[in-house]
């Protein structure tokens, strides 16, 4: 009796079973006829999602394998990244098992490449910053906390992603810099090399006054102000004969530039004060006009209002 039933329960497996289960599998969409026909069934469904759950498993097990002594800021930009990476792979991945279950790919890639050379076109400025804001997450050209003037504005940055760059203004407004300007235009990084960066403070005195005095004054005030560092030493220029004043330029350091605006009208204030102290005169923009007559000015007097109503 079991040996009668053995065959009976084959043939369930193999035919109904199986059947069954082969006809959800094809259970879809289809599409055409032919080599050019379209099958979007259940079972190309399953396979996209098991695909894409697999390369999901296999990138992250890269990722924390390659980040695992990495710092947490160079963890932050290579997930950036990583990001995007993972995106291309998603794609690939579903072209391939589109591709191996029958489906001709061959029209979706012409038709997704000309797609893209007009997304391209379109949207070049967008690609130029994604470009650049993976230039600078991998060269590391620009990093938080430095101190950049771009178009005439001051900022330090505190976020880099990889279309945008945004930096703190000294007056507190948030500066949102597109990343291509970091290739393509021209910006002063004053914390490239180091935190320390040389200002400048001019000043001009008035002819006939004593310039080993003013040297000294200038370099008391740099000493005493709180934030000028010590080394390198502040030292002083005569930097020119002006056409009402003696120009001289206070030159110091600080660690930091971003506070400069603030440093340098402490010092003025200070200037000020030490010239008045020691009558030294900063003279004001003047012009003195002499008058070489070739022959005496002729003076014409006309008579007043009051006189000729009188008349």
């Amino acid at each position: 009796m079991l040996q009668d039933k053995e065959p009976a329960v084959k043939e369930f497996i193999e035919e109904d079973l199986w059947e069954g289960i082969r006809e959800f599998l094809n259970y879809g969409l289809h599409l055409g006829e032919g080599e050019k026909s379209i099958h979007i069934t259940v079972g190309l469904l399953l396979a996209l999602a098991l695909a894409l759950l697999a390369a999901h498993i296999v990138m992250r097990s890269l990722r924390s394998l390659m980040t695992r002594k990495m710092s947490g800021e160079d963890k932050l930009k290579f997930f950036s990244i990583f990001k995007y990476i993972k995106y291309l792979i998603y794609v690939g991945v579903v072209l391939v098992t589109v591709s191996a279950a029958g489906i001709d790919i061959t029209i979706l890639i012409t038709a997704s490449a000309a797609l893209f050379v007009g997304i391209g076109l379109a949207l070049q400025e967008l690609v130029q910053d994604i470009i650049a804001g993976i230039l600078i997450l991998v060269d590391k050209s620009l990093r938080v906390g430095d101190i950049v003037e771009v178009e005439g504005k001051v900022g330090k940055i505190f976020e880099i992603k990889l279309r945008t760059t945004r930096a703190l203004t000294r007056d507190d407004k948030v500066l949102v810099i597109p990343n291509h300007k970091f290739i393509s235009d021209v910006i002063f990084n004053y914390t490239q090399n180091h935190r320390t960066t040389r200002e400048t403070v001019r000043v001009g005195v008035a002819y006939g006054s004593d310039v080993d005095l003013v040297t000294k004054l200038l370099l008391q005030a740099a000493g005493e102000q709180k934030g000028v560092l010590k080394k390198p030493a502040p030292f002083v220029n005569f930097e020119d004969f002006g056409d009402s004043a003696l120009i001289f330029g206070l030159n110091f350091f600080i660690s930091d530039a971003f506070t400069d605006p603030r440093t340098k009208s402490d010092i003025r204030y200070r200037i000020d004060a030490l010239v008045r102290e020691h009558k030294v005169t900063i003279p004001f923009p003047q012009r003195d006009v002499h008058f070489y007559p070739h022959r005496p000015l002729q003076v014409n007097r006309w008579p007043s209002e009051e006189a000729s109503a009188g008349e």
